[in-house]
C-alpha cells in the first residue's frame, strides 16, 4: 500500500484487490496514515502526516485527484482493484493570508471600515480549495498590516459574507471597535439588508414571508436545507417586483436573519429556486416551458445563482451616523432581465 511520492508533491497509489469497493477518500486516508510513518524522507513525513480525511476530501473536490489519468472529484466514488490514483498535495497555505492584487469596487472608506461592491466569482475569505485570490487577500494588500488580526487571523475584518457567486454590497471592519460593533449589529438584526433575485415561477402570494429552520443537508454536506431539528430559525421577507409571464419573477428579499444560503434555501424549498443556482436547482424547471427560446436559453445557461445584495444600511460604529449603500444589478443580471422581458414583463408594486 506504500505510495510513491514525486518531487512535485504528488502521492501515487495502485489499489489492491482487498481494498476494492471502498470510498476513495477513505482508502486514501487509510493508505497515507499507514505508510507515511515508514517514509525515509523527513520532509515527506512532515508534509503528508497532517492529511486528514476531511483535508483529502477537500483536495478531491478541488480537482487534485486523478484516476487512471482522469480527474476524479467525487470523494464517495468506490475504488477498484488495479486503479491508479494520483493525489496532488499543494504546498501548505500560509498560517495567515497574504496581500494580493484582487480587484473589487470600493464604495466608501474611512479609518474604521470599508464598504465595497463584491463581484460574482470572488471568494470572501480563504478556505480549503480557495486559499488565495480571495477578497481578504485583496483587503490586506489595500490596508496593509493594520488589518491583520482584526476579528481573526484567517478572516481579518470580515463581519458578514456573501457566497462566492453572489454579488453586491459588503462592509468590512478595519478596527476592533468597528468589528465588535458591526458583528453585534448583525447578530441583533439591526442591519438593513436587501437582495434582488430572479426566481423560477411566480411566488404566491406576490409578497410574503418564507420561514423555516435551516441546517446542513444530511445527504449532501455542501447544501443547506430546511430541517425540523438542529437548524437555526430563519425568516425571509420577499416582494415580487416583476413577472415574466408565469415562468419567472424578479423579487426583492429582506433578511430578518442571516443564515448560510438563506434566500436560496427558502425559495427552493417553496418551489421557486433561483435561476442559475448550481446547488438548489438540480433539473430543468417546468416553468421554463413558459419562455420563448431565447429567454429560456438565457435563463437555463445563466452561470451562477441570480442573486445580488443590492442594499446595505447600518449605523457607523464610531460616529453613530446612519449609512446606506445601494448598487444596481451587475451586467449579467441586467442582461438576464432584458432576455426574460422580451417586451412582455409586468411590474408589481
Amino acid at each position: 500500500m506504500r505510495p510513491a511520492c514525486d518531487q512535485s508533491g504528488a502521492l501515487s497509489f495502485t489499489v489492491e484487490q482487498a481494498r476494492a469497493g471502498e470510498r476513495v477518500d477513505r482508502y486514501l486516508a487509510d493508505a497515507i496514515q499507514h505508510t507515511v510513518a515508514a517514509s525515509e524522507h523527513l520532509q515527506a513525513q512532515t508534509r503528508f502526516q497532517a492529511l486528514s480525511r476531511s483535508r483529502i476530501k477537500g483536495l478531491i473536490e478541488a480537482g487534485h485527484l486523478h484516476c487512471n489519468g482522469q480527474p476524479l472529484r467525487e470523494p464517495a466514488a468506490p475504488v477498484r482493484a488495479g486503479m491508479r490514483l494520483v493525489l496532488e498535495v499543494p504546498p501548505a497555505a500560509p498560517a495567515t493570508p497574504e496581500g494580493e492584487n484582487v480587484a473589487f469596487t470600493m464604495l466608501y472608506e474611512d479609518d474604521d471600515l470599508i464598504v465595497l461592491d463584491k463581484p460574482a466569482g470572488l471568494v470572501v475569505h480563504p478556505a480549503p480549495g480557495n486559499e488565495t485570490g480571495t477578497l481578504v487577500n485583496g483587503l490586506i494588500a489595500h490596508c496593509g498590516a493594520s488589518l491583520q488580526g482584526i476579528g481573526g487571523e484567517r478572516r481579518p475584518g470580515i463581519v458578514h459574507r456573501l457566497d462566492k457567486d453572489t454579488s453586491g454590497v459588503m462592509v468590512v471592519a478595519k478596527t476592533e471597535l468597528a468589528h465588535l460593533a458591526l458583528s453585534e449589529d448583525f447578530a441583533q438584526r439591526r442591519i438593513d439588508r436587501c437582495y434582488l433575485a430572479f426566481a423560477w415561477g411566480l411566488p404566491a402570494p406576490a409578497s410574503g414571508e418564507y420561514e423555516g429552520a435551516i441546517g446542513r443537508d444530511k445527504r449532501d454536506r455542501k447544501r443547506m436545507a430546511l430541517t425540523p431539528r438542529g437548524g437555526k430559525w430563519a425568516l425571509t421577507r420577499y416582494r415580487t417586483l416583476e413577472c415574466f409571464g408565469s415562468a419567472a419573477a424578479l423579487v426583492e428579499c429582506r433578511l430578518a436573519t442571516g443564515r448560510t444560503h438563506q434566500i436560496r434555501v427558502h425559495f427552493s424549498a417553496n418551489g421557486h429556486p433561483l435561476i442559475g443556482d448550481p446547488l438548489y436547482l438540480r433539473r430543468i424547471p417546468a416553468a421554463a416551458k413558459g419562455l420563448e427560446a431565447g429567454a429560456r436559453g438565457a435563463a437555463l445557461d445563466f452561470s451562477r445563482q441570480a442573486l445580488h445584495a443590492a442594499r446595505l444600511g447600518f449605523t457607523h460604529p464610531r460616529t453613530g451616523e446612519n449609512l446606506l449603500f445601494e448598487t444596481p444589478m451587475p451586467e449579467d443580471m441586467q442582461a438576464l432581465r432584458v432576455a426574460l422581458s422580451g417586451g412582455d414583463a409586468t411590474t408589481r408594486s
